[in-house]
């Protein structure tokens, strides 16, 4: 009687501290069956202990609190001998959408038998919310970016995931279309089923309609069984088109049916299909001109473009450039057993002054291949690839201006004398905050602050 008194004690102790905790727990057995739930966890969800106490997570929340991140979507956990941070965006019991940063940990007792999970988790919706206002967001949903434009894009990536809507991303090659559409699905209600990419211009055009909507058996020589199409395979999910415009004209007519009905039929079938599925599509081609140019059906286009997202270039968002360096650095090292060299200022000044034709994708890829060159604990010039140590001034002006012979005033920065600098030095802006007379964060600074000039620097 003794040790069960005290065992209550202990268990009242232990709620005492967990409900004065400013984060949120929440522990669940093996089976998945809610055994902790504390006063931080019912403010951020709006769910009582009553409500969740002895009940299945699952249930509890209408879906996995873990989104698609969760540990106990299959039959075997994965969650065994790791602790797991990420964040994470989950619906309250009011409707309300809430961006939290979740750590899960395994328990697992003395003997080594796993036990169940424990999770806690921080609200981080007014954080983010705030750093999006004061664009100091250095990431969001996995997407790197601290220049204005990508700020924008955190926005309406956020904004965009609490409806159901189809989304468009353009951009070009290499500026992470696929990566915003996959944030866009992890942090909406559709983050819980499968993301499933398609890239439209990779499939033969003879078997694109099998491949999208799927076949019955014996529909075409060789469908010697039923197969499921990718808009099956997202039923709950997310199917993100990417390259979209390369979809045949007939094919755009099934979408465009899809988009209109939520349901097809199965190449071969006559029986009406309905899921669920969120649409994202993507393109690097002027869908506009596709329109135009009549490869593209126009009412299909209004269909998908109903909230664009356009991705800048690299060049145009160049102050992001140490930042990405500095994350997929980190991604090296991660992925190496040996010690990463550092970049030097030297070869992140050449690195800035590119022009990145194959955007954040070819930045990636010069940092995994400056990380292999490098022979010390410096990434230096010469471990760059020759695209980006060549000469840039093989670069040509736009064709609208002609510079003025006179030589400049050093030391004093104007619109017009920055026109002639970065014209004469091709666009390079080391070189023209040394003709200036400035040094080059100074240069950077005046560009930023006026709208007219940066727009000119960026045609180079």
């Amino acid at each position: 009687m003794k040790s069960f008194t005290l065992s209550l004690l202990d268990r009242d102790n232990l709620n005492l501290v967990l409900d004065n905790l400013k984060l949120g727990v929440i522990a669940h057995t093996p089976e998945r069956i809610i055994t902790v739930f504390n006063k931080e966890a019912e403010k951020i969800t709006g769910y009582t202990k009553e409500e969740v106490i002895g009940k299945d997570c699952h249930i509890v929340f209408q879906a996995p609190f873990c989104g698609s991140k969760c540990s106990f979507c299959k039959q075997t956990p994965d969650l065994t001998s790791k602790t797991k941070e990420y964040p994470v965006t989950t619906i309250t019991k009011n409707g309300e959408t809430r961006q939290l940063q979740m750590t899960v940990s395994a328990i697992i007792d003395n003997t080594g038998i796993f036990k169940g999970v424990i999770a806690s988790f921080k609200d981080m919706t007014d954080s983010i919310r705030l750093s999006l206002r004061a664009e100091n967001l250095s990431s969001f949903a996995g997407i790197i970016g601290r220049d204005k434009a990508m700020q924008d894009i955190f926005r309406q990536i956020r904004d965009v995931a609490l409806y159901h809507y189809p989304v468009h991303v353009s951009g070009d090659t290499g500026t992470g279309k696929e990566r915003v559409a996959y944030a866009i699905h992890d942090i909406s209600s559709y983050g819980t089923g499968t993301f499933v990419p398609v890239n439209c211009g990779a499939i033969p055009e003879g078997i694109v309609e099998s491949e999208l909507f799927g076949h019955v058996k014996g529909a075409f020589s060789g469908a010697i069984k039923e197969r499921k199409g990718r808009f099956e395979l997202a039923d709950k999910g997310t199917l993100f088109l990417d390259e979209v415009a390369e979809l045949p004209l007939k094919i755009q007519v099934k979408l465009l049916r899809f988009l209109q009905e939520g349901s097809f039929e199965k190449v071969g079938g006559e029986k009406k299909i309905s899921v669920d599925v969120r649409i994202i599509s993507a393109t690097n081609k002027n869908i506009k001109e596709e329109v135009r140019q009549g490869r593209f059906r126009e009412d299909l286009y209004y269909r998908l473009n109903v909230i664009p997202i356009h991705l800048p270039p690299l060049r145009k968002r160049q102050s992001d450039i140490p930042l990405l360096a500095a994350h997929f650095l980190k991604e090296a090292e991660q992925e190496s057993e040996n010690k990463v060299p550092e970049l030097t200022p030297e070869a992140l000044n050449l690195m800035m002054d590119y022009q990145w034709p194959g955007n954040v994708r070819e930045l990636k890829n010069v940092i995994q291949f400056s990380v292999v060159r490098s022979r010390g604990d410096k990434i230096l010039p010469k471990d760059l690839p020759t695209d980006i140590t060549g000469d840039p001034n093989t670069l040509l002006p736009p064709p609208d201006f002609s510079p003025m012979q006179a030589p400049l005033p050093r030391g004093k920065l104007t619109i017009e004398s920055v026109k002639i600098a970065l014209t004469k030095t091709g666009g390079n802006k080391s070189k023209a905050a040394r003709v200036l007379g400035v040094g080059r964060a100074t240069l950077y600074r005046f560009l930023a602050q006026n709208k007219t000039i940066k727009e000119y620097a960026n045609h180079f």
